[in-house]
């Protein structure tokens, strides 16, 4: 899925910064933290070369809005800094409620035409005012059902999320040429690693600290997206009410499961969060098998920090009574064992995936 919000220019189309696709580095800012990745195009497909992650204050970002500015801008100085990196052009993402994505039809048409036509179209699906949004398109192809029409996904995101993301960028003297959609992200690094099956109908769920993005693909084609505004700050935050302890120990426990002082009550804590965090994805699957007729998920690949829990990918598989794995981002990138530890790449991959996806990106694509 390659789809992308243009800040400097929105036509549906991408705005040609350089002459020739050059590399660009991609920059996940989460709510916990911000990942680095930089990739160089090898071999046919892609090797890494930078990679790193900067942990956030607990109130840079809220509800997947930026606000300390300053603690976010400092982050990314660090990264760069410790990575030396000189590339200016950058890929990033938005998600959560300011982001609006939906499946749509519309009478068959050739990418030019609906690109003059969309923002009417948009009209009927986006609750915002259109003037307010910045406005993406993918066509997936003809309806099967009905080859008059032909299915279509639509994105907007209010302007000031992306502003924001832009703001803090610049601000580092990098240039923001790729603004995309974190689920989508996740998509693309999930290809390059696991390849696009025609029959398979898998969903990929990011598990983050403050939300869960579901994304339900075929052969390369989204067919069911959704974000859920919960994430591992549950976890974090039933810890220290229930359990008395202060947010960072609350956050160690979260990530490595240790007991803690009352490990039978921060065990059930934990048992329990999971089952909030598994319920909630349940959900969203059942309601694409409810709206999809006989379509049914055969496969879950989590990344995101929260699939890193122990205990997650167990969970899960028995409430959805499906095979679920954690997706490896890395599995497809080529590797100098000399520079990383491929070991230590298979542990943190998931915390990578959306920064990965970002990173494929190049100027010039659709």
């Amino acid at each position: 899925m390659l789809l992308a919000l243009w800040y400097i220019h929105f036509s549906g189309h991408v705005l040609m910064l350089f002459k020739k696709k050059k590399d660009i580095v991609g920059i996940d800012i989460g709510s916990y933290a911000v990942k680095l990745i930089r990739l160089r195009e090898h071999k046919g497909g892609y090797q890494l070369q930078n990679m790193g992650m900067e942990r956030l204050p607990s109130e840079a970002i809220v509800d997947n809005a930026i606000m300390d500015s300053t603690a976010v801008v400092d982050a990314i100085r660090t990264l760069l800094e410790e990575q030396k990196v000189k590339a200016k052009g950058v890929a990033t993402s938005v998600s959560g409620h300011s982001v609006i994505i939906r499946k749509i039809q519309v009478p068959t048409m050739t990418e030019e035409e609906l690109e003059t036509s969309i923002q009417f179209e948009a009209e009927q699906y986006i609750p915002f005012e259109i003037s307010e949004v910045n406005l993406d398109f993918q066509i997936v192809g003809t309806d099967e059902k009905d080859p008059s029409q032909m299915n279509v996904i639509l994105v907007a995101a209010k302007k000031d999320h992306v502003s924001d993301q832009v703001a803090v960028l610049s601000e580092c003297g990098l240039n923001p040429v790729v603004m995309d959609i974190d689920c989508f992200a996740v998509e693309n690094a999930f290809e390059v690693s696991y390849g696009a099956s025609e029959e398979t109908l898998v969903a990929l769920i990011n598990l983050g600290a403050s939300a869960i993005n579901v994304n339900i693909v075929r052969n390369g084609s989204a067919v069911f997206t959704r974000d859920i505004q919960i994430g591992g700050n549950l976890v974090v935050e039933e810890l220290q009410k229930r359990a008395g302890l202060d947010r960072e120990e609350a956050e160690q426990i979260a990530i490595s499961s240790e007991s803690g002082s009352d490990p039978d009550l921060v065990q059930e804590i934990l048992q329990d969060s999971l089952e909030s965090l598994c319920q909630e994805v349940q959900r969203s699957l059942d309601f694409f098998a409810a709206t999809s007729a006989d379509e049914r998920v055969q496969q879950v690949y989590v990344t995101g920090g929260v699939s890193l829990m122990v205990g997650l990918c167990e969970a899960l598989s028995a409430r959805l009574e499906l095979p679920v794995e954690k997706l490896d981002p890395f599995q497809g990138i080529a590797v100098d064992s000399k520079s990383f530890d491929p070991e230590e790449l298979k542990g943190v991959g998931p915390l990578f995936s959306v920064a990965i996806g970002l990173a494929m990106r190049r100027v010039g694509d659709k």
